[in-house]
């Protein structure tokens, strides 16, 4: 009987997809619940999502809400964000660990729910990064889906092809999103 219902999670969790976020944009939702979405099409934690958005300049994330005002990244800098943004180029590494990155932001603490609390100051692991375009083409932020744990091995399977796919079709609704605009509120 157990099995039945866990099929039912399956099965639901299976009809969460990108298409749920076009859906999303007439309501203007608040970059906090469309994040939240976000990690459900790609079956991460909350606190494995990123978004930032392109402001004076400048990357300044929008999520997770605990970085808001943890300052901003400069797009000349080294940063996996600032280079996706400044190359136009998405990323997806499964040995991210092993390339050297800016690793100030993973120490924040993030995330009040119980299943996030195992899971925070982990260390990336894998991460997918693509740049929020408008069709016009001008870059107007990052989106960054991670896996975090010890080591690869408890960080949960590797990134695909499909997921770098979806994120790449996620970030061009992400673009169209009022929170996403240069000044807009948070």
């Amino acid at each position: 009987m157990a099995s039945t219902g866990n099929q039912g999670s399956a099965a639901k969790a299976a009809r969460v997809n990108v298409s749920d976020l076009e859906r999303m944009l007439a309501e203007s939702p608040s970059s906090d619940r469309v994040c939240l979405k976000l990690a459900q099409i790609l079956r991460v934690r909350r606190n494995e999502v990123a978004l930032l958005r392109l402001d004076k300049g400048s990357l300044r994330f929008i999520f997770p809400p605990e970085l808001r005002s943890a300052g901003v990244l400069p797009l000349n800098g080294s940063a996996v964000a600032a280079r996706t943004a400044a190359t136009r180029t998405p990323l997806l590494s499964n040995t991210f660990m092993r390339v050297k990155h800016v690793s100030l932001f993973e120490a924040v603490k993030l995330g009040a729910e119980i299943e996030d609390r195992s899971q925070e100051q982990m260390p990336i692991q894998k991460i997918i990064s693509v740049p929020v375009a408008q069709s016009g083409g001008s870059v107007v932020g990052v989106v960054q889906i991670s896996r975090k744990g010890l080591d690869a091995s408890l960080a949960g399977a590797d990134f695909t092809n499909e997921d770098l796919r979806q994120l790449e079709h996620a970030s061009e609704i992400l673009a169209r999103m009022p929170f996403m605009q240069e000044g807009a509120e948070i």
